[in-house]
């Protein structure tokens, strides 16, 4: 008699569910679906999105459009030869290799006001080891320095400086490339 009961009582409780091989959720809302989209006349905080050009805003600092083995373009100014770039100012530096960036050759960036946040220094074609003393002297003056090669430098600069930092740069131009030439014989 219990085997009884049991299967009435069995039967009555598949009599209230149903059973599927797949899940349904218990709310069929298009709302809460993820796929559903918004459009104007489902909410009141519709907006299209749009789309427009970024353009260099005034006063956002002095930009390097490209180097070459010459020189750079610097806002549409040629410059040839190593250059420094300061918040104000593009100036010549007298410097032919990374060698040459002494604790005098930077003298003219520790000097500034208002003082410089950030030094970013462009050594050519390759990351090359900057003095320790030149590194450490600038420390001293509360300068941080960040030594690359010159591709890298310039877009690192170009960064800083569209964020608004007080960021100067001496940039030796990278020799011309002979990674590509054929050697005839």
């Amino acid at each position: 008699m219990s085997g009884v009961v049991c299967n009435r009582v069995l039967q009555r409780a598949t009599q209230r569910c149903l059973f599927s091989s797949r899940a349904v959720p218990s709310f069929s809302s298009p709302f809460l679906s993820r796929a559903h989209r918004l459009g104007p006349s489902d909410d009141d905080m519709y907006q299209r999105t749009s789309v427009s050009v970024m353009q260099r805003e005034p006063g956002s600092g002095i930009m390097i459009h490209s180097y070459s083995s010459h020189g750079f373009n610097i806002d549409g100014n040629r410059v040839f030869g190593p250059c420094a770039l300061l918040p104000p100012a593009i100036l010549q530096w007298n410097v032919g290799s990374y060698k040459d960036i002494t604790e005098e050759s930077v003298s003219l960036f520790h000097m500034l006001v208002p003082r410089i946040e950030i030094l970013v220094l462009g050594t050519g074609a390759r990351l090359e080891r900057i003095d320790p003393s030149v590194l450490a002297l600038l420390k001293s003056k509360g300068i941080a320095v960040e030594v690359q090669d010159t591709p890298n430098a310039c877009a690192t600069f170009n960064f800083l400086t569209s964020e608004r930092r007080v960021t100067a740069a001496g940039l030796i131009p990278p020799p011309v490339s002979t990674a590509l030439d054929v050697m005839w014989e």
